[in-house]
């Protein structure tokens, strides 16, 4: 084991990228007897940056003119710092910051780095997880505390019509979770009694009650029922129609398929009907799947509700039972909505995220995204474009080439 305290050399080689430059550099330690203590290496566009953390040889400045030599050879530049103590001391306060934007303009990243910098934390690392159809960056930043920096960094961005999730570093990330998702307009575009009251003749009026009641404004299951009064003796035929017609939200398969690949679970929970629901749920192969069931008698529809309404309340009750049936601890549970009927749901999950939402609902959401592409929700969680379209033209499913 090494000797944390002990005396160690960094050194850190920068120039064009090529084959053997890294064991061309391992040779030359190789010969000192040092020990790696630590180690890091990154190429962008064609430009190598290594770090090479050893510990002290005897002859320190034979190791030195070896190494510049070797780097000199390489058509490279090396250059050697004696440090001690800790060789990589874990800083505090470590948080996963994503920025999306689309565009993404360098005035919303300066004021990111800038307001990191001013509260006394550091930008440990940075990489890119997509450049199309949106472009998302993530920062590894430590220095400052979760809340903290979510707070500073969701002000700071607002003016630029950027999205940033800030999340604590954890290996609740890497593990297999639970995605409890909102159907009307989160999982598909639109919303469902609306499109009934289209055939019903009724959809403004419904329509204005539903936005209302996803502002917060009036309570839901008053709202609802209301609502499904106005559709008394609609053919029931008109579900199948309206679910014809359905469209997803933009990368909603992408991202449960992407999902479902790494063991993730899925649920949904809606404030719509059964009857569209549980058939969407079919389709995408969801684990579970509640909503409201419409009483149908005589093939119409009767402006009932049969049982009780899933609401605000209901939605979390919901996330929790799916997780203890699966054993899925509740910070493990991701939650996604868009309306006021959602908060309870986004509240009680390990990382409520508020999508293309009502104000009310950004305000107290983990974190918003605000495109109109649902799988940008997997750059959250660590996942890039680049990785998802590998495993996708692994299954034979084609990616659209993206703009030049």
């Amino acid at each position: 084991m090494t000797d944390a305290t002990a005396e160690t050399l960094l050194i850190t080689l920068t120039g064009d990228d090529r084959p053997g430059v890294t064991s061309a550099i391992f040779e030359v330690l190789s010969a000192s007897g040092v020990a790696v203590v630590d180690l890091e290496q990154i190429v962008l566009r064609g430009r190598l940056v290594l770090g090479v953390l050893v510990t002290e040889p005897r002859n320190a400045k034979k190791l030195r003119r070896a190494v510049e030599e070797a780097a000199t050879d390489l058509g490279m530049h090396a250059t050697i710092q004696r440090r001690s103590g800790d060789a990589n001391p874990l800083p505090p306060h470590r948080n996963h910051v994503t920025v999306i934007g689309s565009p993404l303009k360098a005035s919303a990243m300066a004021g990111v780095a800038g307001r990191i910098a001013d509260l006394g934390g550091n930008i440990d690392s940075i990489k890119r997880m997509a450049r199309y159809p949106v472009t998302a960056i993530e920062l590894l930043v430590s220095g400052i505390p979760t809340d903290a920096l979510r707070t500073a960094l969701v002000t700071e961005t607002r003016p630029f019509s950027v999205d940033v999730a800030v999340q604590e570093v954890s290996l609740l990330r890497r593990a297999a979770r639970l995605i409890v998702m909102d159907v009307d307009s989160t999982l598909v575009q639109g919303e469902v009694i609306e499109m009934l009251a289209a055939y019903a003749g009724c959809e403004p009026e419904v329509a204005r009650v539903t936005e209302a009641a996803m502002r917060g404004e009036i309570d839901f299951e008053e709202s609802l029922r209301s609502r499904v009064a106005l559709l008394e003796g609609l053919d029931a035929s008109a579900l199948d129609k309206v679910y014809d017609g359905i469209l997803l939200s933009p990368g909603a398969r992408t991202m449960v398929r992407t999902l479902k690949r790494l063991g993730y679970r899925f649920a949904m929970v809606s404030g719509g009907f059964s009857q569209v629901t549980d058939r969407i749920a079919a389709d995408l192969g969801f684990d579970f799947a509640r909503a409201n069931e419409l009483e149908i008698v005589n093939g119409k529809l009767t402006g009932r509700i049969v049982g009780d309404v899933v609401d605000r309340a209901g939605k979390a009750s919901s996330l929790r039972a799916f997780a203890a049936e699966l054993g899925v601890p509740e910070k493990s549970v991701i939650a996604i909505g868009d309306g006021a009927n959602d908060l309870d749901m986004l509240n009680a999950a390990g990382l409520g995220i508020a999508y293309n939402a009502k104000p009310v609902v950004q305000e107290a959401a983990d974190t918003a995204v605000n495109v109109p592409y649902l799988d940008t929700i997997i750059y959250l969680l660590g996942i890039s474009r680049e990785e998802v379209e590998a495993a996708d033209a692994e299954a034979g499913i084609v990616t659209p080439a993206p703009p030049v």
